[in-house]
């Protein structure tokens, strides 16, 4: 290598392994929003969960995601070789094969995160690391090879610049399959149709994690350029950083003026929402789109979160976090919205890989959830579940001085 081009190896491979830790810190954002919004009985063991799931994604991705997604494997191909080794500098890289490792590893957390939150409350702790063992080693790492990794979809031209739908919508159908074999919370629907809210224990912390996971974004979609070496990299990264930004501002103000002119109040939850799921719907593709338009993405984004919530809400799908709605529902409009600024692309594409990427996460996770149940079981008992699952599974309250103390 000639000076000059072992300076842009050095700051790409250093834009690369930086942009990978703000999305490790979205693993705080997501812990913070989770332990915001479900009650102070529970908030121990949903934050174990997100260290834990991140610890189990990072060591399975590895061992064996990493290999099946990208690693000697076909183009345009359906199964992955499951062959090679994660290589030093190789001849005409870019930057250290290690920080895209590094990178991509980060994402798969990202994606088993968006589970805990919709099963959060009732599902056995032992059975969700099992699951997140599957999910992170096997279920994704696939999907991906199809997408970033080369298979038929990007043979296809199917585009997701960032995963709107390979990481977000993977995510979110693998979360509907266990809330569905799981049920619904106690106390959360009537016996009428009648829908009954349980409030969060903490606001603060679940603004806290939005703001994290805002800010974590601009790693998520910005390192997704993967260089920034030169004017017209660097260039796209501020563009990108830019309506990133904007898609999550007006989501929020999206959800506002829905909330306040349905119900006559700001909620802070959907508020909260929107904003997230403006920043899920421009993650499909960043860079294309304009600045009003991609203001105009999150807008639609942070519209439509609201009615998805209320709707799965009307088909007693509980969800506590509204997972499955900013990450599915908004994952797959921003899919199809991308055809309106990349020309490239093609709306029956992009459709089709919503249906290819959702469905196989939600089959083979229906077929994960099933056999965890039928063995170890998925969903706590009805005491344990009335009591709190922070001290049945971690023995430790969040918040011991708020515990009603009761008589020997």
């Amino acid at each position: 290598m000639d000076a000059l081009t072992e300076v842009k190896f050095a700051l790409d491979t250093f834009y690369f392994l930086m942009s990978g830790v703000l999305v490790m810190w979205m693993a705080a954002g997501f812990a913070m929003l989770e332990a915001g919004l479900v009650r102070a009985k529970n908030t121990t063991e949903i934050l174990t969960k997100n260290i834990l799931l991140f610890a189990i994604a990072c060591t399975m991705y590895l061992l064996v995601g990493y290999y099946i997604m990208y690693v000697n494997n076909a183009e345009g191909g359906v199964m992955p070789s499951l062959g090679g080794l994660i290589g030093n500098v190789a001849e005409g890289a870019d930057h250290a094969l290690e920080s895209d490792f590094f990178f991509q590893v980060v994402f798969v957390a990202t994606a088993m995160s968006i589970v805990s939150g919709a099963v959060a409350e009732r599902m056995k702790l032992w059975a969700f690391l099992a699951f997140s063992v599957v999910m992170t080693g096997f279920i994704y790492p696939v999907e991906g090879y199809w997408t970033w990794g080369g298979g038929f979809l990007s043979e296809w031209g199917f585009t997701d610049f960032a995963g709107s739908g390979i990481v977000h919508l993977a995510g979110a159908a693998a979360a509907m399959a266990g809330v569905l074999l799981l049920g619904a919370r106690k106390g959360k629907y009537g016996k009428h149709g009648e829908v009954h809210p349980i409030p969060g224990s903490n606001m603060p912390l679940a603004t806290l994690g939005t703001f994290i996971l805002w800010m974590g974004w601009f790693g998520f979609n910005g390192g997704s350029q993967l260089l920034v070496s030169d004017v017209e990299n660097a260039t796209a990264v501020a563009k990108i950083f830019v309506n990133t930004n904007a898609a999550a501002a007006t989501g929020a103000i999206g959800a506002l003026l829905v909330t306040k002119l349905t119900w006559g109040k700001a909620d802070l939850t959907m508020i909260l929402n929107g904003a997230l799921a403006g920043l899920v719907a421009i993650t499909a593709d960043p860079l294309s789109p304009g600045h009003l338009w991609a203001a105009c993405i999150g807008l639609l984004a942070g519209v439509l979160v609201v009615y998805a919530i209320v709707g799965l809400d009307r088909l007693r799908i509980d969800d506590p976090v509204g997972a499955i709605s900013v990450h599915g529902v908004c994952g797959m409009l921003g899919l199809m919205l991308v055809p309106v600024a990349n020309g490239e692309a093609s709306f029956l594409v992009q459709l089709a890989g919503i249906l290819v990427i959702g469905g196989w996460s939600f089959v083979m996770s229906l077929l994960v959830w099933f056999g965890l149940k039928r063995t170890m079981g998925i969903r706590v008992g009805e005491e344990e579940e009335l009591s709190g699952m922070d001290q049945i599974d971690c023995g430790i309250d969040a918040y011991p001085e708020f515990v009603t103390l009761k008589p020997r």
